[in-house]
């Protein structure tokens, strides 16, 4: 693993932009205007790294179904924060059908410098972003830059496959495709977009809209879209959390399709994604696999042992995008956070390329390790002020 410095190419942001990545530029908090999309630099991997990298992930994988299955079957809900039983049951319902529901994709959030065994940070398997520049813009790069080259990419391919193969699990009708319209840049918007294309490229029917514009019929008992017709599946790029919390998010759990139902709505991600993307899943991972290779220990009630050995990092159960997340060094006060529930886990800090803090995002897609992106940040914790690099296998 390697990152080398080279020229962007000419015209490189009007490049991306047609290729579907309408973000490029990151507003900072000095109102400067900088690249998301850097291509200023890359990383080289050797083909052994990412076939091993590869092999972390399906492993990883398989140990957070472990962990689901475990999660439900002991009825852990509430250390994932979930106290309303109403939506623990249907949880624990979906996980328990879940081989008829479709389930698409997730990101795993690695760390790794080439030197040892890849560490688990987190996995996100509701709603993952960065996915156009991770299975187009960075595959178009490479072609222009290095046409000799190879990428760990099969994002595209693996993408319409499992839309494909998922089709019988679908009710009829469209699917449809929603983003939510709070979303300023873009990327959801573009992330739903791509994502209803590969759905097209696989033969079905689709139809987007915003989050905001689905409709409760009272009179038939059923969510509609902006044309007033069942809405009976529906891919959103909407966290689970936030889709059961909402006004309506009664009318989820009454109407939500486990698997066969009818008068009911399918929802993808389905609702058993909610114990992968908890950060909660990271303590159940070490206290099921203590000591894995490819584990952080990590606890629910406090850094214990981390705050004397490694240090420790705070994060919310239920944050995205680096939010509320801290840093602490070993030999800190080591008091539980007052403010939200968090999961405490070992310091390891993201190896620096060049004075660039990275880590990878390895890409899922139908329980298969199917790509990879790259993020850098300035400091410890990658945040919305991240830049996106591609990578070539060489």
């Amino acid at each position: 693993m390697r990152r080398h410095a080279v020229e962007p190419r000419p015209g490189w942001q009007r490049i991306v932009e047609e290729q579907g990545v309408v973000y490029p530029l990151t507003r900072h908090p000095d109102n400067s205007l900088r690249p998301y999309w850097d291509e200023s630099g890359y990383y080289e991997f050797s083909l052994p790294e990412v076939e091993a990298l590869e092999e972390t992930v399906g492993e990883l994988h398989a140990m957070c179904l472990a962990a689901a299955e475990h999660i439900v079957a002991e009825d852990r809900f509430a250390e994932l924060g979930v106290d309303d039983p109403r939506l623990a049951g249907r949880i624990a319902e979906s996980w328990r059908r879940r081989a008829e529901l479709p389930s698409l994709y997730g990101r795993f959030d690695l760390r790794y410098d080439g030197t040892g065994p890849a560490k688990l940070l987190e996995y996100n398997a509701d709603t993952p972003t960065s996915l156009v520049e991770a299975a187009s813009a960075q595959w178009f790069w490479m072609e222009d830059r290095f046409p000799g080259a190879d990428q760990w990419n099969s994002l595209h391919e693996r993408l319409v496959d499992a839309w494909r193969h998922q089709a019988p699990l679908l009710p009829s009708g469209p699917v449809h495709f929603a983003h939510t319209e709070t979303d300023e840049l873009g990327e959801d918007l573009m992330t739903v977009a791509y994502l209803r294309e590969t759905a097209e490229q696989a033969g079905l029917d689709t139809h987007a809209l915003s989050v905001e514009a689905i409709g409760w019929d009272e009179l038939s008992g059923r969510f509609v879209d902006d044309r007033l017709r069942f809405i009976r599946s529906c891919f959103k790029l909407y966290p689970w959390e936030w889709l059961a919390g909402d006004p309506f998010g009664g009318h989820v759990l009454d109407t939500l399709d486990n698997g066969g139902g009818t008068g009911t709505t399918c929802w993808i991600e389905p609702a058993w994604k909610m114990l992968l993307s908890n950060k909660a899943l990271l303590a159940v991972l070490w206290e099921l696999y203590p000591g894995h290779p490819n584990l952080l220990a990590a606890h629910l009630d406090g850094p214990r042992e981390l705050a004397r050995t490694t240090g420790w990092v705070a994060k919310p159960l239920l944050g995205r995008e680096g939010a509320g997340v801290t840093v602490h060094r070993a030999g800190e006060a080591a008091a539980p956070r007052a403010d939200e529930p968090c999961c405490y886990q070992e310091l390891a800090p993201l190896p620096a390329f060049d004075g660039n803090h990275v880590v990878l995002g390895a890409w899922v897609v139908a329980d298969e390790a199917a790509g990879l992106g790259i993020r850098e940040s300035a400091g410890l914790v990658t945040d919305t002020y991240a830049r996106f690099l591609p990578h070539v296998i060489r």
